[in-house]
């Protein structure tokens, strides 16, 4: 299999390896990352997902050649709602599962690669990681939820400057405008996403799945509108378990353990 799958206690390890990161929007990779990925979200005994490339690349796109292929036979806008028709609804369930989603990135990510990186929950980078949009240069507009996402991250306008300027940027220049959290060795890449996963993941599951979808849903409400949401989701989560505990542990003076 292109795409391997570890497991460490609560944390599923994904590592888009080989082909799996060079062409990872292809017919022949992207329904094997969705796959893996999906598994890891629907397995009650993973709280968290890494997500990792291999060797240059984090997920470098599409296949090139498939395009060609697409276009030769006339059927490039068939390709691309296919491909988009996997992509995009994956991306949904990684913003909104109570599941953590770390992305480890150990190189390039592009094009729907990009998109996949800036889904997550956080984002490791090392100095060899890259990020570029690559659709300019393609003759294609942005896609992968990145034109969402980024924005989010870095503010409108310097993601304004990324797409239209068609720029690559390096890991340590994607930290320091925000699109990655933390810029480490990379040597020490693996072991930072993982514990950033633990730690981010050990809360209760409600407190995560509601966090996760308030702030994925907060730039398109009103504040009121907002303000009832979070009412709504608080009041839910007084009626759980973690919240038991998390009382409990206050008065007894010790870490919650919301297993």
């Amino acid at each position: 299999m292109s795409v391997q799958v570890e497991q460490r206690g609560q944390v599923r390890i994904i590592t888009m390896a080989g082909q799996s990161s060079t062409q990872s929007f292809s017919r022949a990779f992207l329904p094997q990352i969705a796959a893996a990925v999906d598994d890891g979200l629907r397995d009650v005994a993973t709280k968290a997902i890494v997500l990792t490339g291999e060797g240059r690349f984090f997920s470098a796109g599409a296949d090139i050649n498939a395009f060609q292929q697409s276009i030769d036979d006339n059927e490039a806008p068939e390709l691309i709602r296919e491909l988009t028709g996997i992509l995009h609804p994956l991306l949904q369930r990684i913003r909104t599962s109570s599941t953590v989603v770390v992305a480890a990135l150990n190189g390039v990510s592009a094009g729907g690669g990009l998109g996949l990186a800036l889904a997550c929950d956080a984002r490791v980078g090392t100095d060899d990681a890259r990020m570029a949009a690559s659709y300019a240069g393609m003759g294609l507009s942005p896609d992968g939820g990145t034109t969402w996402l980024l924005p989010r991250l870095v503010g409108e306008q310097r993601a304004r400057q990324f797409f239209f300027g068609n720029e690559i940027w390096s890991g340590r220049e994607a930290h320091e405008y925000g699109a990655i959290d933390v810029l480490v060795d990379p040597a020490s890449l693996l072991e930072t996403a993982v514990g950033l996963a633990t730690m981010w993941s050990s809360w209760g599951q409600h407190t995560k799945e509601a966090t996760k979808h308030l702030l994925h849903v907060q730039a398109d409400n009103d504040f009121a509108t907002h303000l009832d949401h979070e009412r709504t989701l608080i009041e839910a989560a007084g009626t759980t378990d973690a919240f038991r505990e998390g009382v409990a542990a206050f008065f007894e003076k010790r870490s919650p353990n919301f297993e």
